[in-house]
C-alpha cells in the first residue's frame, strides 16, 4: 500500500525518527558505558565467564561491539517501517 507523501505530516515523521534514535542511543550507552565501565566489577563477580574472560571485560571488549552492530540492524528495520508508514519509500517501478 503506497501512501501519498503529501498526506503525511513531516513533523510526525521527524518526531518518530528522533524517538527511535534516542531509544537506540540509550541502549547503546547503557551497554557500552554501563556494562563495560560502571558495572564491570559487579559483572565480573556475579556473572559467568565467557570463555576465559570475565563477563564485564567481555562486555567492554566484544559485547558492546556486537550490541552496536545489532542496533544498526534494528535501526535499519525500524526506519524502513517508519518510512513506509509515512510514505517515504522509494518505488522501484517509478522509473519505468
Amino acid at each position: 500500500m503506497k501512501t501519498d507523501p503529501s498526506d503525511t505530516h513531516p513533523a510526525a515523521h521527524r518526531k518518530a525518527c528522533l524517538k527511535i534514535v534516542f531509544s537506540l542511543l540509550a541502549v547503546w550507552f547503557s551497554v557500552s558505558f554501563g556494562c563495560g565501565i560502571l558495572f564491570r566489577d559487579q559483572l565480573d563477580t556475579h556473572a559467568p565467564h565467557i570463555g576465559t574472560a570475565p563477563f564485564g571485560f567481555w562486555m567492554a571488549q566484544q559485547g558492546s561491539i556486537i550490541c552496536f552492530v545489532l542496533l544498526l540492524l534494528i535501526y535499519a528495520v525500524l526506519m524502513n517501517r517508519l518510512d513506509a508508514k509515512h510514505g517515504y519509500t522509494e518505488d522501484k517501478n517509478e522509473d519505468k
